[in-house]
């Protein structure tokens, strides 16, 4: 299956920073229009997810300052991701969480969970990336 080979998504970066320039801008008007609860650790991941989207559309992804970048952005953007997740296992530690919440597709335990794969994955495909531009 194409799917879960790595050269489907590197021949398809660009694609894939698309995407990611929409999950982070939509999650960005979900704040602006105030659907969800302010949250600085939401912020930073939705911003690094959007910054990293934009450096996959880039043609150079070779050159040193945007690998460079990119690992700015990324080991930021998952160090916010990781203490976000770890306060959750606190709070499930405590006792003051037992699970998910009711509406579990805006649960920050989760979400952070998410944001720290798409994070990683995005830092991977952009090194990864061998395709100049075309």
């Amino acid at each position: 299956m194409k799917l879960l080979e790595l050269d489907f998504y590197l021949d398809n970066i660009r694609i894939l920073g698309v995407i990611a320039i929409i999950i982070g801008m939509g999650a960005w008007v979900m704040d602006w229009m105030d659907w969800v609860y302010v949250c600085p650790f939401c912020r930073v991941q939705r911003t690094s997810i959007a910054l990293l989207g934009l450096f996959m559309t880039l043609p150079h992804t070779k050159h040193f300052i945007i690998r460079y970048i990119t690992c700015i952005f990324g080991f930021f953007g998952t160090a916010v991701a990781g203490a976000q997740h770890f306060l959750g296992w606190v709070s499930i530690q405590k006792g003051e969480k037992t699970g998910l919440s009711e509406q579990w597709w805006l649960d920050s335990w989760l979400l952070s969970f998410f944001a720290i794969c798409i994070i990683i994955a995005q830092v991977w495909l952009i090194f990864l990336n061998k395709n100049e531009a075309k």
